[in-house]
């Protein structure tokens, strides 16, 4: 019976201590717009890597669209007393409350995708560079002429930025008619092929070129749903991201092309800015560090993923 006491004791005592090394760790908290889309999961996972590198704890919060949720996100974490906090995709504009209550705890908060300003200690993963090659790109092939739909999302700064950079690049393509639609998070599938079969009934086949346009992977997705089921393969399509489902797409001969987004390295370098950030204190000095995408076709998608297997999984 003594012996059973110790050992229950013994228990006891690893499990304490366990969790209060787990307790002791500097907790990286993390605030997602969509923390199950594709390119969110890429990011998360490299932010993961660098914290256990650096012996950092992660925690996400999916704040499902909701620049509301994006701000009790961050606040939480704040209360929590995190060691640094990262908001994913929401601008700084939209989490005043929240960078409020970082800053008043001592807290630094970085973006992806969210921009420089206020206290925001560093960003990456703008949304407007991975946008220009693909929009550039279609406008080529288009000949400069014809109708494109355009599938957007305005509460993300990522989003709204490559929306900008369409409208300056197709600005110089009169000739180019754009019809834009924004989807919901969540429920950008559903939209992007809801959208597109409106569109599709007043832009039949053959009558001029044709293509839709997401400001990521996922609703240009939706939209060769509706492609697919209405027989419709004389319409291009482009993304931005490049995960995995938009690889089998173009490989598929189903999406034109995607400028893919290192978001895993983003991650990564993000977390070890943060760990410069920590230490530099009051010495450090904002800035963006961002990392260059890449643009898949059908002529380098089995190139594309021989070089990065990862991205397909």
């Amino acid at each position: 019976m003594r012996k059973i006491l110790a050992l229950c004791v013994l228990s006891a005592a690893l499990t304490g201590g366990a969790q209060l090394a787990a307790a002791d760790k500097p907790l990286v908290g993390i605030v997602s717009i969509a923390a199950t889309e594709a390119n969110n999961v890429r990011y998360i996972k490299g932010a993961e890597a660098a914290a256990a590198e650096l012996g950092w704890e992660v925690s996400v919060i999916d704040a499902a669209g909701s620049a509301d949720q994006a701000n009790s996100g961050i606040q939480n974490f704040a209360q929590r007393g995190a060691h640094v906090i990262i908001d994913m995709v929401f601008p700084f504009s939209s989490i005043g409350a929240g960078l409020d209550a970082a800053k008043s705890a001592g807290i630094p908060v970085v973006t992806w995708g969210g921009g420089l300003g206020s206290t925001v200690a560093a960003t990456n993963g703008s949304g407007g560079p991975m946008a220009e090659p693909i929009v550039e790109m279609m406008a080529r092939e288009m000949s400069g002429k014809g109708s494109v739909l355009a599938l957007t999302y305005r509460t993300g700064e990522v989003c709204r930025n490559r929306e900008v950079v369409m409208d300056q690049i197709l600005a110089q393509h009169p000739d180019i008619k754009v019809t834009k639609n924004e989807v919901r998070i969540p429920g950008y599938f559903e939209d992007g092929a809801q959208y597109a079969n409106a569109w599709l009934t007043s832009h039949p086949a053959g009558s001029e070129p044709l293509a839709i346009w997401g400001c990521w992977d996922d609703p240009a997705i939706g939209a060769i749903g509706s492609l697919r089921a209405q027989g419709r393969d004389d319409v291009k399509v482009y993304g931005i991201n490049g995960n995995a489902q938009a690889l089998e797409n173009i490989r598929n001969g189903h999406m034109t092309a995607t400028a893919w987004q290192d978001s895993y390295t983003e991650g990564y370098n993000m977390v070890k800015m943060l760990d410069e950030i920590k230490k530099a204190g009051d010495g450090w000095q904002p800035k963006a560090a961002e990392v260059p995408a890449v643009v898949v076709t059908k002529d380098s998608v089995d190139q594309f993923i021989k070089d990065h297997p990862d991205a397909i999984k």
